[in-house]
């Protein structure tokens, strides 16, 4: 009895340790991989892009984690960073709609809105449209779509949406009949994460920035592109047991994610991977991203939970310096083990994201007329107003309340 009873104090007190240790960390692939990602595929590039990203490379490389800052600073940014494609269905997700515009007009509810503010549900297209076939024919969605794409994307981050009836009937002329004068607009896809669509924007926009020869767009947009490529690439953003919370692995995300690379990436990792190709279809090739990465989701998974039975419970978690901390971790000979039952998995992702990223640099800048990179002079100094927004990020993140989904450790 005493043997047990000392036993139970020994995995409360690991219990309650790794819970205040992953609760102080900052998402930190995590701060080191993103970081590592981004400088890699710099070399990458052709003769005529490298000049540039190579001058401002130390740049490229710090910024490659603002995007996760920028979590802690807006509501809006969490869903960017994954989406749980396993919501929505089973692989390959066929009914899971490729284009954004689709995935939001068939989950759109429309409420009327009372005098008093309360709420009645009309319609909810996810009930009418999801998973159905043929809506090229149905005149009914493509108004509602029609809607989406005029009404509700171009404010897609405003809140909330409300808009009197009249602009609804405009689209759905049944809506003259609602018994109200005001409609709240919701959808309930967003939730769930956006990624393969956020990176068709992002490529959209490093086009643009090309094709404005705007050397401080191009390096900024170049650079947060690369923490979402990254996340694509990371099995753990493609599924809602993101962090091992729906059997038991909690932690699982920051172990895989950034433990493994802070420990063996740069030492036994091979990043040369060649000159960057073009891209034919940015926007199938980020779902072709997304779904590789769930291909590994269930391997992820089975592999720490069977690798637990080989190791104590104090061979499993070891307190160790990270990021200038003392915290309670994965201990190297467990994290070792991990990373070779999955043979070369997480090797093989890091990798692949850095030739992805040095891809959609490439095909963005060939998509915008391959403009003359050397002759952009541009002062890359910080206005005021940049220096401040950059100020009140770090603030916001420092601060420590994540917006949207708590990633736990990712």
């Amino acid at each position: 009895m005493v043997i047990k009873m000392k036993q139970y104090i020994k995995y409360v007190f690991i219990g309650i340790s790794i819970i205040l240790c992953f609760g102080m960390m900052k998402p930190v692939w995590g701060f080191y991989g993103h970081r590592w990602i981004n400088r890699m595929a710099v070399f990458t590039l052709p003769s005529e892009m490298i000049g540039i990203f190579k001058e401002h490379i130390e740049f490229i490389t710090e910024h490659a984690v603002d995007p996760d800052k920028r979590r802690y600073a807006t509501k809006h940014e969490a869903v960017r960073h994954y989406i749980d494609i396993d919501h929505w269905g089973t692989y390959p997700f066929e009914n899971v709609p490729r284009k954004w515009g689709d995935a939001i007009a068939q989950n759109l509810k429309f409420q009327c809105v009372s005098e008093r503010g309360d709420t009645t549900l009309l319609f909810d297209a996810h009930d009418q449209y999801w998973g159905k076939k043929d809506l090229k024919e149905n005149a009914e969605y493509q108004s509602i779509l029609q809607f989406t794409y005029k009404k509700v994307l171009p404010g897609y981050y405003d809140d909330p949406w409300v808009f009197e009836k009249d602009t609804i009937t405009q689209y759905l002329p049944e809506a003259a009949n609602w018994p109200c004068s005001q409609v709240l607009v919701n959808e309930n896809f967003s939730e769930y994460g956006i990624i393969p669509y956020h990176l068709l924007v992002m490529q959209r926009r490093l086009t643009k920035a090309f094709e404005d020869k705007n050397l401080k767009s191009i390096l900024r947009t170049a650079t947060e592109m690369g923490h979402y490529i990254g996340d694509a690439h990371v099995p753990l953003h493609t599924t809602e047991n993101y962090n091992g919370q729906l059997t038991g692995q909690e932690g699982i995300h920051a172990f895989w994610e950034s433990r493994i690379p802070e420990l063996f990436a740069e030492e036994n990792y091979d990043f040369w991977v060649g000159q960057a190709s073009y891209i034919d279809n940015p926007a199938e090739y980020f779902w072709e991203v997304v779904l590789k990465s769930h291909s590994y989701v269930e391997e992820v998974f089975r592999a720490e939970w069977e690798l637990r039975s080989s190791f104590s419970a104090d061979q499993q978690l070891c307190f160790d310096e990270r990021l200038g901390r003392t915290v309670l971790t994965q201990c190297k000979e467990f994290a070792a083990a991990y990373e070779a039952s999955l043979q070369g998995m997480i090797e093989e992702r890091m990798v692949a994201t850095v030739s992805s990223l040095g891809d959609v640099w490439y095909t963005a800048w060939i998509d915008a007329g391959q403009p003359d990179l050397d002759q952009l002079k541009s002062n890359l100094a910080l206005s005021e107003a940049e220096k401040a927004a950059l100020e009140a990020l770090e603030a916001e993140y420092k601060a420590g309340d994540a917006k949207g989904r708590k990633h736990e450790n990712d």
